[in-house]
């Protein structure tokens, strides 16, 4: 893939005469931020056209968020109609929300259909997807942008502008550490994602805002990468093992999981039971799964090596069952050295709270703290002030959303390459992990070429 900055051949569309017509697919707890959005503080430019999903009562609560802003429902499609949908709907841009290893599927019928699209991320789940939508991409030339909403938090920002402006010098190393905490690391655990056909492990789903911030701070593409990976602490060995499984399947309705500290209790929340609870009959999928029971196929302890094409490396550490939450970053270039600390939650409380009511689920991180230290060479560290973004992801998605459906962007968007870029970084460790050899990530691409 070409190099993280090239922009130009996606720029930020300029407004139309009438909004643009959106429609998701993937009406989970996610999309609500997109569907929200397209119904309230971006309807100058945007309309929420059309929802479509597997599951008919998940669509229905979307849909309750579209009356609750007092316009009128929108047509709800089962997924085998998505091509129609986009026909009979007149749609111009697709938001994907779907899980993770059908992103690709529906990225490129919505290509092939004249459309463009917004995908959550990661841009897809496995190598072949990612080949499916450059493919389509490059077929269409319609637009594809992923919303990597973390490179919209003002931090990271800031980190950006330093490193751009060469306060550090030529970058030489990038050292990154990401900790989830007990509840939100186990909350991958629970669902969909703890199945890596599904989301491709957390090197996959989570840690591509993490390889992405990278890319796009530093103005470069990984080349070759190498990994460990284990399931240290969930799964149903390890629970045995450290005397912390309960005996549940899931945990609605199961007397073991009510004092269980790592147990979701969905009915605490009127949304969540609704979304989930009462969607089981349809798909039977269960969103409260034991983390310490059997069937999970991802890792929770990752360590990943990258050489970059400018040269540089990154050490790169993730671990999702942290007594904290937060991460540290350090660039260390031939002029200094730039680091960056962010507490998003300094400890795990377990239980219900006055700022996590529904037991399980993760603290809001609304005390966030960020230090950024900027450290030249012969010269006494230097504190750069920088201000965490209200609202979710450092105020990322705030930036996002007005980037996506606004008649302006803050930033270029994020496009197919930045997406693959660090789709591939991912897809590459997990290559590793199970071969224990480095992987050249042209080669898994093209591996003919």
């Amino acid at each position: 893939m070409t190099d993280a900055t090239a922009h130009a051949d996606q720029a930020v569309p300029a407004a139309d005469s009438e909004p643009r017509r959106f429609a998701v697919v993937g009406t989970g707890a996610r999309a609500r931020m997109y569907t929200t959005a397209l119904v309230s503080s971006h309807t100058a430019t945007a309309r929420l056209v059309a929802l479509c999903d597997t599951n008919r009562t998940r669509m229905a609560v979307h849909n309750d968020i579209v009356r609750a802003h007092g316009l009128d429902p929108v047509p709800e499609y089962p997924a085998e109609d998505f091509a129609d949908m986009l026909r009979k709907e007149r749609v111009q841009e697709v938001v994907v929300c779907t899980v993770d290893r059908t992103h690709a599927d529906y990225i490129c019928a919505a290509l092939d259909a004249g459309c463009d699209v917004v995908t959550e991320k990661p841009m897809t789940a496995d190598v072949d997807g990612c080949r499916r939508v450059l493919a389509a991409q490059r077929r269409t030339g319609r637009r594809v942008n992923v919303a990597f909403n973390y490179r919209f938090n003002p931090v990271h920002r800031r980190v950006r502008e330093i490193v751009a402006a060469g306060e550090i010098g030529e970058v030489g190393s990038v050292h990154f550490e990401w900790l989830l905490d007990l509840r939100h690391g186990a909350d991958y655990f629970r669902r969909w994602h703890r199945e890596k056909e599904n989301s491709g492990g957390l090197l996959v789903h989570k840690a591509s805002h993490h390889f992405d911030l990278v890319n796009w701070w530093i103005g470069s593409a990984p080349r070759t990468v190498f990994a460990w990976g284990d399931l240290f602490f969930y799964g149903a060995e390890n629970g045995r093992r450290r005397e912390l499984a309960a005996d549940y399947e899931r945990a609605h309705g199961a007397a073991a999981a009510q004092d269980d500290p790592f147990a979701l209790h969905i009915a605490d929340s009127d949304d969540m039971a609704r979304l989930y609870l009462a969607a089981e009959h349809e798909d039977g999928y269960r969103r409260d799964r034991n983390v310490f029971g059997p069937g999970i196929t991802i890792e929770d302890d990752m360590s990943v090596l990258v050489r970059y094409a400018s040269g540089a490396k990154l050490t790169y550490h993730l671990a999702a069952y942290a007594p904290w939450e937060g991460y540290r970053v350090a660039i260390t270039g031939s002029r200094g050295r730039l680091e960056l600390d962010v507490t998003e939650s300094p400890h795990t409380v377990p239980g219900r709270s006055e700022t996590t009511p529904v037991r399980g689920m993760p603290a809001p991180k609304e005390n966030t703290a960020a230090r950024l230290l900027l450290r030249r060479h012969w010269q006494p560290p230097e504190e750069v002030a920088v201000a965490v973004g209200r609202g979710s992801h450092g105020g990322g998605d705030t930036h996002l959303l007005d980037t996506l459906f606004g008649a302006t962007g803050l930033q270029p968007r994020p496009t197919h390459t930045d997406g693959a870029n660090a789709l591939l970084t991912g897809l590459a460790a997990n290559e590793s992990m199970r071969t224990g050899l480095p992987v050249d990530v042209a080669r898994l691409l093209n591996p003919a070429g």
